[in-house]
């Protein structure tokens, strides 16, 4: 029939999403999007349209295949916001283990090239980061803290999860990442004040 695509539409869009996690979107180039999609230049503009418009569907393929997973984790219940952090965290070590992915996180390595972005994918990561960010501190406030402490939690937790992306960039074992989240884990309800 014509007009009929003859490839799985779904299956190029996750390897597409695959070569910005890898590389990034700046680093990304349409030569890396033909070869890692298998794609012709004409059927990838033909069906995901630019680059720019590419990436943001990839980036919420990407929500759509581990936001889920992340408020599956945190549903609870859980006893203490040391059990948020630990079942947070584990969505993340998890992630990071699947020889299947690259290493890291796209939405991690795309705020770091937050300049390169266009105004929509900039609003676009920004939003994703905000969605975890509320769903962290949702899970905190179920497990006992007050408003201010589940905010500074989550936003803790946050950071752990970004860093732990890149240390997987940068070739830190599985051991290693694993003491981190222990680490964070052990935080909730013992203040240690910066001097």
């Amino acid at each position: 029939m014509a007009g009929r695509k003859q490839f799985d539409v779904d299956e190029a869009l996750r390897r597409a999403m695959h070569v910005f996690w890898r590389w990034g979107y700046a680093e990304t180039s349409i030569d890396r999007l033909t070869e890692g999609t298998g794609l012709g230049r004409s059927s990838l503009y033909g069906t995901f349209g630019d680059k720019s418009t590419l990436f943001r569907k990839c980036l919420e393929r990407y929500a759509q295949t581990y936001h889920p997973l992340y408020h599956q984790a945190l549903s609870g219940p859980h006893p203490n916001p040391s059990a948020v952090v630990a079942a947070y965290l584990q969505v993340t070590l998890n992630r990071i283990a699947d020889p299947t992915v690259p290493d890291g996180c796209l939405v991690t390595m795309s705020a770091a090239q937050f300049p390169a972005l266009d105004a929509e994918g900039r609003a676009l990561v920004r939003a994703m980061i905000d969605d975890l960010r509320a769903m962290l501190e949702q899970a905190f406030l179920a497990a006992g803290p007050d408003d201010q402490e589940a905010a500074e939690l989550a936003l803790c937790t946050l950071a752990t999860n970004k860093s732990l992306a890149v240390l997987s960039r940068a070739g830190f074992s599985s051991e290693d990442l694993a003491t981190v989240a222990a680490a964070a884990a052990r935080i909730p309800g013992t203040p240690h004040p910066l001097p």
